[in-house]
């Protein structure tokens, strides 16, 4: 494309000019484009608005992409409506502000106990029960898992003897509790 001011080098400065034209009393202003194709030389003389391209080094780069990075992950933050908690800062504290933030950070809640404790449920030890009966009712939590575990995976023989010895320990006479 060639300049459109002096029609001899090659245009390499696009201009688009916005004009809002007032119709007049009551009447709607109409909007128009207006393009320039100017080359480098015409551009400077007209004196345009422009500013020149900022070079940057690596490290600027570098620093502008760790704050895009870190307001991201702010934005996408789940925050609690009530108190105004976010997920960065129970993450700080370990605490929770209010009732309500258990249901707001259920996913990552979970995935904190799972990690810590690993179950999302809270079996604990039931009161009266002895020490045996903990055990094998651990145990048939644990064979659960796997059961659900191996049919996931298709793994049906595997799946077929976990719940064979899952039948054999429910069927198994419970211990007298401890307090009995």
């Amino acid at each position: 494309m060639i300049c459109q001011n002096c029609q001899k080098n090659v245009a390499t400065v696009h201009v688009t000019e916005i004009v809002q034209e007032d119709e007049g009393a009551g009447a709607a202003s109409e909007t128009s484009a207006v393009e320039k194709h100017l080359c480098e030389v015409c551009a400077q003389t007209m004196d345009l608005p422009h500013a020149p391209p900022v070079k940057k080094s690596k490290a600027d780069i570098w620093k502008l992409l760790q704050i895009s990075a870190q307001t991201a992950r702010k934005k996408t933050s789940p925050t609690c409506p009530e108190c105004g908690m976010s997920l960065e800062e129970f993450r700080k504290k370990g605490r929770l502000g209010c009732a309500r933030d258990y249901e707001v950070f259920q996913a990552h809640i979970g995935d904190l106990l799972e990690r810590v404790h690993g179950a999302r449920v809270h079996t604990g030890r039931i009161p009266g029960t002895s020490e045996i009966e903990l055990v094998r009712f651990q145990r048939m939590t644990e064979l659960r898992q796997r059961l659900e575990a191996a049919v996931r995976e298709e793994a049906y023989e595997n799946a077929a003897r976990l719940r064979d010895e899952l039948k054999a320990l429910e069927q198994a006479p419970t211990a007298p509790a401890a307090n009995d």
